[in-house]
């Protein structure tokens, strides 16, 4: 069973920092396309940020420039390091992961077979 564990969720004032983790198990991410996603209450999952299995990485606009997705696959791990924090930035924050043959890094959440149980951010001023 593959799981995938955030965490690094907080509480943040504007313009603060946060750094989300995204732990899996079972399967190497170095094989998977990952995403993180947010949500609101009342809204639609949004994506955030991609990366494939190439490194290759796609951003939502609204957060270019101050969010950037990484992996360490030594540690089989996911991160998003969130800069310049908004209060528009505030929601519950979900990792995913694609480990099909040719698997794209898309912003779209109906591709991603695995979720994280979520780690909430809120940004306050």
């Amino acid at each position: 069973e593959v799981q995938l564990v955030e965490s690094g969720g907080d509480l943040v004032q504007p313009g603060g920092s946060l750094r989300l983790s995204c732990a899996a198990s079972t399967y190497t991410i170095s094989k998977a396309c990952m995403a993180w996603f947010r949500q609101t209450p009342g809204q639609e999952r949004e994506g955030v940020a991609g990366i494939d299995t190439d490194d290759r990485r796609t951003y939502a606009d609204s957060v270019k420039g101050r969010f950037s997705i990484s992996k360490d696959n030594a540690k089989n791990t996911l991160y998003l390091q969130m800069n310049n924090l908004k209060p528009e930035d505030t929601a519950m924050y979900y990792c995913a992961a694609d480990w099909s043959p040719f698997c794209r890094a898309t912003m779209s959440s109906r591709v991603y077979d695995y979720w994280g149980q979520g780690t909430q951010v809120t940004v306050y001023s």
